[in-house]
């Protein structure tokens, strides 16, 4: 059995170390995808995961399912593609460490995956299925990605979304809208950010999470705000959490650690997500707070999940000055 089971991207991310005088970077590559950070974080503090994936077959794709078997995540289905190249992201920071992409996926071995490829038992036997946006930017991966998540649903299984908006990869803004409240509706937890929500309906991060429950019937919204902190809420209330302060140098993969950490604290509970209640909210509030805080303090996605006991610690020394 698998806690949780995650559809969509592998990737390189290509992050500045260093620049020349004509202004030119030095990259070092870092394994990348959000799904793959996702389910990082979860195998990191104790939860059972798998990936259902595909990258080329090259060194890069090779170089991505070490990185996931070192993480503790089941790689079996992870496909390889002799016909395309893994997806490389290209990543440039500005001086608080914000990050634009540019991509070399045209096409990317990600999206070839097709649902006759998927090994569907990584579904059959996850509590959790989870996907995000790039996976419903092109075909054949978004007819895969949306079967998939129909075929979890019959089986009754938690769903979670993160939109991960990346206007770069899509066709237009419309399509983006079209998919991501698409899968707004399929959606039992939500992680989205205060840029998505501002994207898709002009608002305000709490009329957002409001929106969430109201009009697409998901259970738990969590909202993410920056440096600022976040919002959880479900039916029984919502809380606002602020960020610890740290000396951020990277937020890759940031978000993509926050909803990994609140679902390893949402499953410790083993509670359904609309008896949450308000303090419980907290708990996961902060803990996946400090987890995507304390990551920002170092570079990439993967390699820079804190360990659970500091993130406990911190949360401690947090409580006592109180």
């Amino acid at each position: 059995m698998y806690d949780v089971t995650a559809i969509g991207e592998l990737l390189i991310d290509f992050a500045p170390v260093s620049m020349d005088g004509d202004g030119y970077p030095t990259l070092a590559a870092k394994p990348g995808g959000a799904p793959g950070n996702y389910l990082a974080a979860l195998a990191a503090y104790g939860m059972k995961t798998a990936m259902i994936s595909k990258v080329g077959d090259d060194a890069f794709g090779e170089k991505l399912i070490g990185t996931m078997q070192k993480a503790g995540i089941d790689t079996k289905g992870i496909v390889r593609d002799g016909s395309a190249f893994t997806t490389l992201a290209f990543v440039t920071l500005d001086a608080s460490g914000n990050r634009s992409f540019s991509f070399a996926r045209k096409p990317g071995a990600d999206t070839l995956l097709r649902f006759d490829e998927i090994d569907l038992s990584l579904i059959e036997e996850a509590k959790v299925f989870h996907f995000g946006s790039l996976s419903l930017t092109a075909e054949p991966i978004r007819e895969a990605t949306q079967k998939s998540v129909s075929y979890a649903k019959d089986l009754g299984k938690i769903i979670t979304f993160d939109p991960n908006l990346r206007l770069p990869l899509w066709d237009s803004q419309e399509e983006a809208k079209k998919q991501i409240l698409w899968s707004l509706g399929q959606a039992d937890i939500v992680k989205i950010s205060d840029d998505e929500v501002e994207f898709l309906w002009g608002c305000d991060e709490r009329e957002g999470s409001d929106i969430l429950l109201r009009h697409f019937g998901v259970k738990l919204a969590m909202v993410t705000l920056g440096p600022q902190g976040c919002i959880l809420q479900n039916k029984n209330g919502h809380v606002f959490v602020p960020c610890p302060q740290t000396d951020t140098i990277d937020t890759t993969g940031a978000g993509d650690i926050f909803g990994g950490s609140a679902v390893s604290r949402i499953m410790k509970l083993d509670k359904p997500l609309d008896v949450l209640t308000v303090g419980e909210l907290r708990e996961i509030a902060t803990f996946a707070s400090y987890a995507a805080s304390f990551s920002t303090q170092k570079p990439g996605g993967i390699p820079s999940i804190p360990q659970e006991f500091e993130i406990l610690e911190a949360m401690n020394r947090g409580r006592r000055r109180f």
